[in-house]
Parts: C-alpha cells; sequence; structure tokens
C-alpha cells in the first residue's frame, strides 16, 4: 500500500510494556515502519455521542530502546470514524463488562474504520466459548455452574482442570488430582465471587511438555512457539514462569489451524493466537493475542508483516 494509513491503538499503558516481549509494540514498529502515523489511547478515554465515536488521543512515535520506546504528542480528540483508517483494539483483557462495552462502542465505526479484529465479533467469541463450537478438536470439556454436575463430571474423569470461563494469563486456573480434597471448596469460591459458570476439562497430561501458541493471520497458520510450565505449576503462560521454546507443527495441529481457519477469516479475525495442548485444541485467543516477538527470536519470522499486509489490504479493497 502506498499510501499512509491513520492508525489509532487502543491499549494499556505503553509506560509499562515490556518491549521485548509485547506484541502490540511490534505491531506499532512495523506499522511506523510502514510510514503509518500512529495515535495512542486508553479505552477510558473512548465516547460515544450521537453515533460519533471520539478518544482523547496523543501521536505516538516509538522505537526499541529502553526507558524511551516512546514519545507522545499532545492530545487531541480523536474522531475515530473519520480521522482514522484502523484501529487497534489491544488492551488486554480481562473480558469484563467494560470490554464488551468497548465493542459496543467500537461497532459504530467498523468497517468504515476498520476494527483489528472485528469488535463484534471479538465479543461473540470469548476465549473459552468460542472453542466450544469445535469439541471435536478439544478435550473432554463442560461448562456448568452446577455442582452435582461437576462432581459426576471428575468422578468420570478423575483428573480435571477447573477455571474461570473469563480469566486471562492464566489466573485462577486449577489442576484437581483425583484425591484432591479441595474441589467443593473451589467452587464455593469460584461460585461466591461470580455467578458465571465455570469450565471443567479432562487434563491433559501432554501440557507437561508445553502449551503451544499458534499464531493464525486472516485464518493461515503463520508461527507457533511453545510455552512449557515451570516445574510444580500446571499453567504455562508466560508471566507465572512459563519457557518459551522454538516449535514446529504437528500434522494433528496443521489439521486444527484447517477446521477453524475459514470461520476466524470469515468472522474478521485478523490476528489470532491458538492454544493447543497434546494435539487438543483448548483456547481461541481474539481479544488481544501475544507471542509475535517470541516466534521472531526463535525462527526470524515477523508475523507482523503478515498482520500489516492483511491490514493493508483490507482498507485497500474497501
Amino acid at each position: 500500500m502506498s499510501r499512509s494509513l491513520r492508525v489509532a491503538v487502543q491499549m494499556d499503558p505503553i509506560e509499562s510494556i515490556n518491549i521485548d516481549g509485547d506484541s502490540t509494540f511490534a505491531l506499532m514498529l512495523e506499522a511506523q515502519a510502514r510510514g503509518h502515523r500512529l495515535w495512542h489511547y486508553h479505552v477510558r478515554d473512548l465516547a460515544l455521542r450521537g453515533g460519533r465515536v471520539t478518544a482523547w488521543a496523543k501521536p505516538i512515535e516509538v522505537r526499541r530502546e529502553h526507558g524511551r520506546h516512546f514519545t507522545l504528542g499532545a492530545e487531541e480528540e480523536l474522531d475515530l470514524g473519520e480521522g482514522a483508517d484502523v484501529v487497534l483494539m489491544r488492551q488486554d483483557p480481562p473480558f469484563d463488562m467494560a470490554y464488551i462495552t468497548a465493542t459496543h462502542i467500537l461497532e459504530h465505526i467498523h468497517p468504515r474504520t476498520l476494527v483489528v479484529n472485528d469488535p463484534a465479533q471479538v465479543r461473540n467469541a470469548p476465549e473459552k466459548l468460542f472453542v466450544t463450537h469445535f469439541p471435536e478438536l478439544m478435550p473432554v470439556t463442560m461448562v456448568t455452574a452446577d455442582r452435582r454436575r461437576i462432581a459426576q463430571f471428575r468422578s468420570e474423569h478423575g483428573d480435571i482442570i477447573i477455571k474461570p470461563l473469563f480469566g486471562n494469563g492464566g489466573a485462577g486456573v486449577f489442576h484437581l488430582r483425583p484425591d484432591d480434597p479441595n474441589m467443593n471448596s473451589l467452587v464455593e469460591m469460584f461460585t461466591e465471587r461470580s455467578r458465571e459458570p465455570l469450565m471443567i476439562q479432562k487434563y491433559v497430561p501432554a501440557v507437561r511438555e508445553g502449551d503451544k501458541r499458534i499464531i493464525l493471520v486472516d485464518g493461515v497458520a503463520m508461527g507457533a512457539i511453545n510455552r512449557v510450565p515451570a516445574a510444580g505449576e500446571a499453567r504455562s503462560n508466560m508471566h507465572v514462569g512459563g519457557r518459551p521454546e522454538p516449535t514446529t507443527l504437528t500434522d494433528r495441529e496443521r489439521e486444527i489451524c484447517a477446521a477453524i481457519g475459514p470461520e476466524l477469516k470469515k468472522r474478521g479475525m485478523i490476528f489470532v493466537g491458538i492454544d493447543v495442548i497434546g494435539g487438543y485444541l483448548t483456547e481461541i485467543n481474539v481479544t488481544s493475542p501475544t507471542g509475535l516477538q517470541e516466534i521472531a527470536r526463535f525462527d526470524g519470522v515477523h508475523l507482523e508483516r503478515a498482520i500489516w499486509d492483511a491490514i493493508e489490504g483490507k482498507v485497500g479493497g474497501r
């Protein structure tokens, strides 16, 4: 694409990001290298009035320098429907009512302004629920708040995982072995904190060998990393001690990607990260996927380039 795009990035405070691991930062560097202009704003600075969506935003320049990785310009009220070509919806979950409200607001400008990923589809595809549309690819799974059903599931499968439906980053994920006496207490704790159902899954022992994050761009698998949990830890998320390592895709993983890729593309999901354990699909991450910089370090493949190719193609084709 020859023309410069106006790109508004809806994200968490840029001051606190890890520039060696943050995927949004990689996307911003690539956009800037292509001559696109960037603005930064927080989701709390969004406003909807009379069908017009605006945000208090600041022009931003980014650079890969620790301690001075960004420069912000003067704040302005940016009309996201008229003054932006692209909005990157990149704030971290939790996928709560604030997150859902942001998707409703951004739906007023999409696709006139391209929102990545499509906000209505993000709202309709929370990580742990969207994946249930592909039961043949998943471990045995149940979604319920009913204790009797949870007890029955455990009686049937013994070794299980219990996790909140709308958690993120591995928070609240518990591995319960057959002899663990804490199940009732855990379920009580969850149900006292929230009315939301839980996700219960048969434990997949292969998680000890890693939880593979596969990146799909516009429905096509383009790279992956393996995340190995630390000793004594059931979760492989990197911020709780998971270790990233290089990997390649198995035939089963390619089969999974081929099965879900067309649906992702149809839904306007340009940047998606799926999680696969032992040949089972466990999550489809569409809200704010990560993994770009780890893949670049291990494989030398910069998937942010493919993502921007897809974005530019969609903007140019409108």
